[in-house]
């Protein structure tokens, strides 16, 4: 069964998009087609149908596929929990925690997991697109590679290279790469693609003709830039649109290890919600309405960062002045009283004071719940689907006043005024029932949007901007 695999000249340069565009085009011809890919480095995780967890933006390529996550689609997840150390998760399952060096040597171990999950897919599906990871061309990782050559070569997938031309050098991007590549692996590369590009495609003609004759690959196209692709699950939270219209503001911290962040994808895209993704060194704003604390990767560390950004005292002003606060897992560890790590779980064993905005504890658990969880919300009595992701265990006088209901008991907890609420629950904000009636509670104006289905419409979109711009027939003539 035949794959192809879209590589990039850097990080950021669009290959999530693109393969899920292409995913989507795949299936619009009536194939059956998976996505893979082989290595992800990402904090913002999806809960797989077989209970463990992938990249978010293998979640969204899954859907561009019209598939439900699994974890073959990314064999192996690194989450970052320092600047030099993450935690290693193979087939959904995490592995160990690694510093870089220590990752250098177990990485060769873990090309058997990535092809015994690449097998199963092919065997299942008429076509399987593959996403690489950061770029070819950094060969001082190329020893025991599992996510470019390493593993185009092993699987013997043939391999289009994808250039930004909106952070300028492209004709460097792509010929440099060529150059610096052992020869082995250049040959796997059959063709490449143009990304990102502002204006009229045609001023670029010259230099798509050099690059063709200098690499001697086939060209697929010059792909224009995509206006709405801030409307699909970001895998950054960088990519997050803030947003300068709607009467109710809501503000989310950037932590510096934040997880998770799919919940402010709908909130983006309400029409009457003003969105802020505050950056360190921003100080909340005084008009904000609710102030979202996500999800944490590390949470001690984190909690550390919000308050050297002073915004422990912001939030504290915030509150006063009538102010809504929801913690989403880590942020709802933040809001208690303290979080206890005696088994050095997340870093060092120790324990740190909380926010005290919640009279709560948390100590943290080696064991981790992954899961998709039916909730109704305590409030509004309003059922939604989320999703659990986390080490911890959250106890105390506040959980009485639950967020939510779910088949395990109460969820959550809130604040004996009911304006600071917290919740292990992710992805609550995608359901367009809950949403709108959370928000109106709150004084926001009514909605009406369709958080899916504007994901699947611009899924479709994205696969047109495709077919009308790339040489999708030769692309996929390519795969074996």
């Amino acid at each position: 069964m035949p794959a192809l695999m879209i590589q990039g000249t850097g990080s950021n340069v669009g290959k999530s998009v693109l393969v899920a565009g292409l995913a989507r085009a795949a299936r619009a011809r009536g194939l059956s087609v998976a996505p893979l890919k082989p290595q992800n480095m990402s904090n913002n995780a999806a809960v797989t149908s077989d209970g463990g967890e992938i990249g978010r933006a293998q979640a969204l390529q899954a859907l561009a596929c019209g598939l439900a996550p699994h974890t073959d689609m990314n064999p192996v997840l690194l989450k970052p929990e320092s600047e030099t150390g993450a935690q290693v998760v193979v087939q959904g399952k995490r592995l160990t925690t690694a510093r870089a060096r220590d990752y250098a040597r177990l990485k060769p171990t873990l090309m058997a997991s990535v092809l015994d999950s690449f097998e199963r897919l092919k065997t299942a599906h008429d076509l399987v697109i593959v996403e690489g990871a950061g770029s070819p061309a950094e060969i001082n990782l190329r020893a025991g590679d599992i996510a470019n050559m390493g593993f185009a070569r092993a699987s013997d997938t043939p391999v289009v290279l994808a250039g930004d031309i909106d952070r300028g050098g492209v004709i460097a991007q792509l010929v440099g790469t060529q150059t610096i590549l052992d020869p082995e692996d250049a040959a796997l590369i059959k063709g490449f693609l143009i990304n990102k590009f502002r204006g009229d495609p045609s001023l670029f003609d010259d230099g798509f003709r050099y690059i063709e004759k200098r690499t001697g690959w086939s060209g697929f196209g010059t792909l224009p830039w995509f206006t709405e692709a801030w409307k699909l699950p970001a895998e950054d939270a960088l990519d997050i649109r803030s947003s300068a219209d709607g009467s109710f503001h809501v503000v989310a911290l950037t932590f510096s290890r934040i997880a998770n962040f799919d919940d402010m994808d709908p909130l983006a895209q309400e029409p009457g919600v003003r969105l802020t993704m505050l950056k360190a060194g921003e100080a909340i704003p005084g008009d904000a309405d609710l102030v979202i604390l996500p999800g944490s990767k590390s949470t001690r560390d984190d909690l550390a960062f919000l308050r050297a950004q002073g915004w422990d005292v912001d939030l504290t002003a915030h509150h006063r002045r009538g102010g809504h606060i929801l913690g989403i897992c880590g942020g709802y560890q933040m809001l208690g009283t303290t979080i206890r790590d005696t088994e050095g779980i997340e870093g060092a064993p120790g324990e740190m004071t909380g926010l005290g905005l919640l009279d709560v504890t948390t100590e943290m658990t080696a064991e981790k719940r992954l899961t998709e969880t039916p909730a109704t919300h305590a409030a509004s009595a309003l059922p939604f689907l989320g999703y659990e992701i986390h080490k911890g265990r959250t106890t105390g006088a506040d959980t009485a006043r639950p967020f939510a209901r779910t088949d395990n008991g109460p969820e959550g907890a809130t604040s004996a005024d009911g304006r600071i609420t917290g919740s292990y629950l992710h992805g609550m904000f995608r359901d367009d029932g809950f949403r709108a009636a959370y928000l109106k509670a709150l004084g926001a104006p009514a909605s009406e949007s369709a958080y899916g289905d504007t994901v699947e419409k611009t899924l479709d979109a994205l696969a047109r901007h495709m077919e009308d711009h790339l040489d999708l027939d030769g692309l996929f003539s390519l795969a074996r």
